[in-house]
């Protein structure tokens, strides 16, 4: 298999990319739906539809604002404000969404956690868009920087490459099941299954970004990376509180 994967079908080439990434919202939505069946919410069905609501409009300005920032280059004309638009990332849509949802619990005073139930449902959602980014190859700006490793891939260009969407994919894998683990061990408070997602997946991005043939880079840091960074002083608390209760029952 050729990468860029671009199959035919009925004579007409299919871009997988595009494909991959609508679905990953819609699989991962219906697998919300489905757990959210399985699962006694504390909180209420207007309420959820509330948060659900601030969740996407700060994911939809998350996703745009650091898309932007990943390569800030300012022009006029409609060809610019159609890339403004297109211009998006993970990244920012995963922090934009929770500051939407934190502002929207505020306004209707739900107290809460309201992120365990998000969590498996994002993850299955970001695994099938980065399979969608891998099998895009080049065209799309997931794709390493050139390496003479064992772990260098040609993704279109005749250059060996880190195939950083893969890695993205297995260290998911992975992620789900820890989280999958500590979910059936049962003895940790609301809202950490959904913390410790964000902790470790913007933890394990801000290193696979040195990666990454980032052009933009402030002190040597790319807008990914202080989002990152960002991030982990957001749940500086969760980190505190995971650390000193391991050293305690290290020490009992």
């Amino acid at each position: 298999m050729d990468i860029p994967f671009e199959p035919i079908v009925f004579g007409v080439k299919v871009n997988i990319h595009f494909i991959l990434e609508y679905a990953a919202f819609f699989i991962g939505f219906r697998y919300y739906i489905v757990l959210k069946k399985k699962t006694q919410d504390a909180i209420s069905s207007a309420n959820r539809l509330s948060i659900i609501i601030g969740a996407v409009f700060g994911a939809f300005l998350g996703s745009r604002i650091f898309g932007f920032l990943e390569n800030p280059v300012f022009a006029v004309g409609p060809e610019y404000f159609l890339s403004l638009l297109n211009a998006k990332t993970i990244m920012g849509g995963l922090f934009g969404g929770l500051i939407g949802v934190e502002f929207a619990k505020k306004v209707i005073g739900e107290k809460n956690s309201s992120g365990d139930l998000f969590t498996f449902p994002i993850i299955l959602g970001i695994i099938i868009g980065r399979v969608g980014c891998f099998l895009a190859g080049v065209n799309e700006f997931t794709y390493g920087k050139e390496t003479n490793s064992f772990l260098g891939m040609d993704l279109g260009d005749g250059l060996q490459r880190y195939p950083t969407a893969l890695f993205e994919v297995v260290f998911l894998v992975l992620l789900w099941i820890v989280l999958r683990y500590l979910q059936k061990k049962n003895n940790y408070r609301s809202g950490v299954l959904f913390q410790y997602f964000m902790i470790l997946y913007f933890l394990f991005r801000f290193c696979i970004e040195f990666l990454k043939p980032n052009v933009f880079l402030i002190f040597g840091l790319s807008s990914i990376q202080y989002l990152c960074i960002l991030c982990l002083i957001y749940y500086k608390n969760t980190i505190r509180d995971t650390f000193y209760a391991n050293k305690k029952l290290h020490v009992l």
